[in-house]
């Protein structure tokens, strides 16, 4: 298997691992803001977060909606803020879909692709 096969084929396992454990639960009344549970580590620019659950929010300010923010479930800790590139979902994704991963090598935690907000079309992709 070359190189770019076991990216591949780690990535799929990454999924198929967190696929049932990625969930966003009680949205806190708005959909710019969402907690998201992992069963496992994932990669954000900058900083990997082991399992558990965080707060990943749009901060809106009047000249841009594509800051995003990502905290602790208690909101004592920030773990990544920046700026993203706003992509549409995709027209053959489940609007249950909270997050995409990326390739992952063996042994490495997936990259968080993009999130999308419950009930929006519009996601926000991680620059890495």
């Amino acid at each position: 298997m070359n190189f770019n096969m076991k990216a591949l084929v780690g990535a799929v396992f990454a999924v198929a691992l967190l696929g049932g454990a990625v969930t966003e639960g009680n949205s806190l009344g708005s959909a710019r803001t969402a907690y998201v549970s992992f069963s496992g580590a994932v990669r954000l620019p900058g900083v990997t977060l082991p399992a558990g659950t965080y707060i990943f929010e749009r901060v809106d300010s009047q000249s841009r909606i594509d800051l995003v923010r990502v905290l602790s479930r208690d909101r004592s800790k920030t773990y990544m803020m920046g700026f993203t590139n706003l992509v549409n979902r995709p027209a053959n994704m489940s609007s249950k879909t909270t997050v995409t991963l990326g390739e992952a090598a063996a042994g490495m935690a997936p990259a968080i692709t993009a999130w999308y907000p419950a009930g929006e079309n519009t996601g926000h992709q991680f620059k890495y």
